[in-house]
């Protein structure tokens, strides 16, 4: 089950390498007093996690603007993330939930078997907006991995908590 607005959004430590070329741990505690933006994306190197990584780090100033850290997590390694982040421009933290236990804490991991191929252990491409008191404030699960969160709504839910 999803998180609904209104819940304490799960904390979490993560791993990512992407940002400094050395494991480094994130936790969403960290960011207490900030809005946290979530983006669950399924796989490093796919076209639609590309797209959605590198928009989001291209039009970072946005989120920045409205006190707002954005973090991408997937299960892939933070030896991957980091070559893809390398090879693609992506500035933004991508934190490896390899063992998926973010994933499950957050309701966004498909069932066993339903990601394309039949994979396992994958989360669905989701958003999340995290208020400066740890709530969710916004919350989209989606279950088709083609498509993308609706970051117009994500960019609203930021201004209003401002």
């Amino acid at each position: 089950m999803s998180l609904k607005i209104g819940d304490l959004a799960p904390d979490f430590k993560l791993f990512s390498k992407n940002t400094t070329g050395e494991p480094k741990e994130f936790g969403l505690a960290d960011y207490k007093g900030k809005n946290v933006v979530i983006l669950f994306y399924p796989l490093s190197y796919t076209s639609v996690c590309t797209t959605e990584m590198c928009s989001v780090s291209e039009g970072f100033e946005k989120y920045s603007s409205m006190d707002a850290v954005v973090l991408g997590i997937s299960v892939d390694s933070i030896f991957t993330q980091e070559a893809w982040a390398k090879a693609n421009g992506i500035t933004i933290p991508l934190l490896s939930d390899f063992n998926s236990t973010v994933s499950n804490a957050y309701g966004t991991k498909y069932a066993d078997g339903g990601f394309v191929l039949g994979m396992n252990g994958v989360s669905k491409r989701a958003a999340f907006v995290v208020n400066k008191e740890g709530k969710i404030a916004y919350a989209e699960v989606l279950e088709n991995a083609g498509e993308l969160p609706n970051f117009e709504k994500i960019l609203e839910t930021l201004k209003s908590l401002n």
